[in-house]
């Protein structure tokens, strides 16, 4: 089961930080959103995760490090949180956790149905 963390900054420290829990929880496997436009089309968006994929691949070369489609998780992850009682526009900061939690579940749910 997939739980919430806070997001990190995508700054100068992130892929410290991301070592930092890596080592903590004892990680093998790093699941990353891919943004994705509801057409299917690549953006902007798609190319800085791409470009995190990249770097993560490359730094912690020990890892499984899988790329998702997240479309639509922001919406889920909204619904959820509405259905909790939270107000989205109150609660911006939570919606990125939220959604990658459903990232994280569909990715574990995937494999539990496989």
């Amino acid at each position: 089961m997939a739980f919430p963390r806070p997001a990190f900054a995508r700054d100068g420290e992130l892929f410290d930080h991301l070592a930092g829990l890596i080592e903590e929880e004892g990680v093998d496997t790093v699941v990353i959103g891919r943004p994705i436009a509801l057409s299917g089309r690549v953006t902007s968006s798609t190319d800085d995760a791409d470009s995190v994929y990249h770097e993560l691949t490359q730094r912690f070369r020990n890892l499984l490090i899988v790329q998702v489609d997240e479309r639509l998780t922001t919406v889920s992850a909204q619904k959820s949180l509405s259905e909790a009682g939270l107000k989205t526009k109150a609660h911006r900061d939570r919606i990125d956790s939220a959604a990658a939690v459903v990232i994280l579940q569909n990715y574990v749910d995937g494999l539990n149905a496989g």
